[in-house]
């Protein structure tokens, strides 16, 4: 059993080594999530989750640590910068309707891997140090209420879109956790700062930000082009502008993000021009280029089928041209149904 003094010094030391393996900022909260516990059931009862069904099957494992992993009594959380310096200017893209725009967190490798990994090697530095010493580590793989847990653990405050807040950081980073029966010293939480300001409300496409804090999934695009696995709504489509994988539109105009840095890790920087790629020339790729372009980001887990149906939306937001008509009359005998329907959806915008 560690002393309180030895717990201090272990917590500091774990904060110190998060940093020297690439994490910008690692704290610890305690597994007190009641207010965040309301807020989700809340939200679930309102059927705000759309189609992602896994987030009501897990009941409150999701917001009480200790049932997904037990004698879990503290959660060390990490964020990582992902913004990557090399992309093209987002509003130049999302202005531009012959490019397609991705979000910037799916242009480099799967966050998933990068951030796993170094959590494993976090976890094996306290490992070497500490023992018995049990734990799991997750990133997006589990129910687990990240933003509240990276809120209590001190790394900024959830902000009226739902994403973390940092005031030095912006919300441009990915967040990891490690689940611990380690009893370390939790961290203060900063509090909130987004004051009267609504430029995420205001800016959201389908105004999928219902209320202050509160986000409808069903009129996000970032659920209609990643999450939905069916049809995009029809009144919903037109407001997608061209936007194929993601949006970003409530980061862009949040003003904390002016203080946001780019990223150094290598694995987050720009792959095959995604960060501004023609549509007609993505719209073209057979299955096969598709996965060979994808292979490691996190832009391959929606498929196919939901890639082809994103940039269809789009095309058919784009003004009419006889490349557009031409690329869109190509697919028209898609063997998915799911694209047909939105090719001729596209068709249809352009006259056709």
């Amino acid at each position: 059993m560690l002393s309180e003094t030895q717990l201090h010094h272990l917590r500091d030391e774990i904060k110190t080594w998060g940093q020297q393996l690439g994490f910008q900022q690692v704290g610890i909260a305690t597994t007190e999530l009641a207010e965040a516990e309301a807020h989700l059931l809340n939200w679930l009862a309102k059927s705000r989750h759309g189609e992602m069904s896994y987030m009501e099957r897990h009941g409150t494992k999701r917001s009480r640590p200790a049932e997904l992993v037990a004698g879990t009594a503290r959660v060390i959380s990490v964020r990582m910068d992902y913004l990557p310096p090399d992309a093209r200017e987002p509003w130049s893209v999302l202005n531009d309707p012959a490019l397609g725009y991705v979000s910037r967190y799916a242009l480099g490798r799967d966050y998933h891997k990068v951030m796993r990994h170094r959590l494993q090697r976090l976890a094996d530095r306290i490992a070497e140090h500490v023992q018995p010493f049990n734990y799991r580590a997750f990133v997006d793989s589990a129910p687990v209420l990240e933003k509240a847990l990276a809120e209590q653990a001190g790394l900024g405050w959830i902000g009226k879109h739902t994403n973390l807040l940092h005031r030095e950081a912006g919300s441009w980073f990915f967040l990891g956790e490690i689940y611990t029966d380690l009893p370390l010293p939790a961290d203060v939480p900063t509090g909130a700062h987004c004051g009267t300001c609504a430029a995420c409300i205001d800016v959201c496409p389908t105004q999928a930000i219902v209320a202050p804090f509160v986000l409808d999934a069903r009129r996000c695009i970032s659920y209609l082009t990643i999450e939905l696995r069916g049809s995009i709504p029809i009144e919903l489509r037109p407001l997608i502008g061209n936007r194929i994988y993601g949006c970003d539109d409530c980061q862009l105009v949040c003003p904390w993000n002016r203080f946001a840095r780019t990223s150094a890790e290598k694995d987050f920087q720009t792959r095959d021009e995604l960060d501004a790629p023609q549509l007609i020339d993505v719209f073209a790729w057979s299955e096969d280029e598709f996965l060979r372009r994808t292979e490691g980001s996190a832009i391959r887990r929606i498929g196919f089928a939901c890639w082809s149906r994103n940039i269809a939306v789009a095309l058919g937001n784009a003004p009419t041209s006889e490349a557009v008509i031409d690329a869109l009359q190509t697919r028209l005998d898609d063997p998915s149904e799911l694209v047909r329907e939105h090719v001729q959806w596209a068709l249809t915008q352009h006259g056709h």
